[in-house]
């Protein structure tokens, strides 16, 4: 498992080493000694799972403190175009995005530090993603920012008219009237709580 930096700081791309040969395959989808050594270093303690299909934006999702989450995200069939929001007063790339495809075939991995806002796009006739969290849900600290926010410019990668997006998505306030808490920290994904 190798971890790349992105431009926005604390988010890790991470490329797992696949072992193919005619039977299948074998990779480790986690193990923490190497997390650890990639910059992640935290309990996970929530596996959330879903199944979507073509054209679905589910997004811009976060929990605010006490009870934000970190969130490593990883598309176990078909292809997502994962995006993450830095919403960290404070931060150097505060109200920047960053967007890559996650997809069953290459495996890769985005590990989203908490102060970011996350969502995703469907790019295949289906997909299921699996993403684990270092907090359980706590519905009273749950928020959101509309992903199709024009201030944002966030290219979902899908056809305009062609997105399904639930009506409780749709009604998330835009970036500038979001209701966030977080503070920028150099190290930003630190296991530790506030």
């Amino acid at each position: 498992m190798t971890g790349k930096i992105t431009k926005i700081p604390g988010l890790i791309i991470l490329e797992p080493k696949v072992l193919e040969d005619n039977r299948g395959y074998f990779y480790e989808s986690y193990n923490k000694i190497k997390m650890q050594s990639a910059g992640i270093d935290m309990e996970f303690v929530q596996d959330n799972q879903s199944k979507s299909q073509f054209g679905v934006i589910r997004g811009l999702h976060y929990q605010k403190n006490p009870h934000a989450q970190s969130k490593l995200v990883r598309v176990l069939e078909g292809r997502i175009y994962d995006v993450a929001l830095d919403i960290r007063q404070g931060s150097p790339t505060f109200g920047e995005w960053f967007g890559i495809e996650l997809n069953a075939v290459n495996k890769t991995q985005l590990f989203i530090p908490r102060g970011f806002a996350h969502g995703f796009s469907v790019l295949s006739e289906t997909a299921v993603v699996l993403y684990k969290c270092d907090e359980f849900y706590h519905p009273e600290t749950e928020a959101g920012i509309n992903c199709l926010d024009n201030v944002l410019h966030i290219d979902w990668k899908i056809e305009a008219g062609k997105e399904i997006i639930s009506a409780k998505d749709m009604n998330q306030p835009v970036f500038e009237k979001a209701d966030h808490n977080f503070i920028f920290e150099n190290q930003a994904f630190k296991s530790e709580k506030e």
